[in-house]
């Protein structure tokens, strides 16, 4: 079990707006619950809009402020919204078992949505690009 585990959802996302959340532990599983804790908590709207601001905000105190990436992070709420539309789970352990491809095969996930490769656009880090293969519902 990854350590962000260690910590309750609630603890969780308020270290990770404080940027107090130790940067080892922000996993591609920890990017994951931080959509799931949003979209359960403020709805996809408002999820996209805190996760973006603090997101920026994160990257920018851990000194990566070169990794952001607008389109990857829209998309990956929206992943994340869409299974959580069709999840029996009402915690983020039982939902990443139910869906453990997020974690695994996201990649693959994103690479249905776009021909071209949103994970080094220099474009797509900067703004949001639309898929051009499979839309988002």
């Amino acid at each position: 079990m990854e350590k962000h585990f260690e910590l309750t959802d609630k603890a969780f996302e308020n270290s990770f707006i404080d940027c107090t959340l130790d940067p080892k532990i922000f996993s591609h599983e920890a990017h994951l619950r931080l959509a799931w804790i949003h979209l359960n908590n403020y709805g996809i709207v408002q999820a996209e809009e805190n996760i973006q601001k603090q997101l920026q905000n994160f990257v920018a105190l851990a000194g990566a402020k070169d990794k952001y990436n607008t389109t990857l992070t829209i998309v990956a709420i929206k992943v994340v919204d869409h299974f959580m539309q069709q999840s029996n789970s009402n915690n983020f352990k039982d939902f990443i078992l139910e869906f453990p491809k997020l974690k695994t095969h996201f990649k693959q996930l994103i690479e249905t949505h776009y021909s071209f490769d949103i994970f080094n656009s220099k474009k797509a880090k900067k703004e949001f690009l639309d898929p051009d293969l499979l839309q988002f519902n």
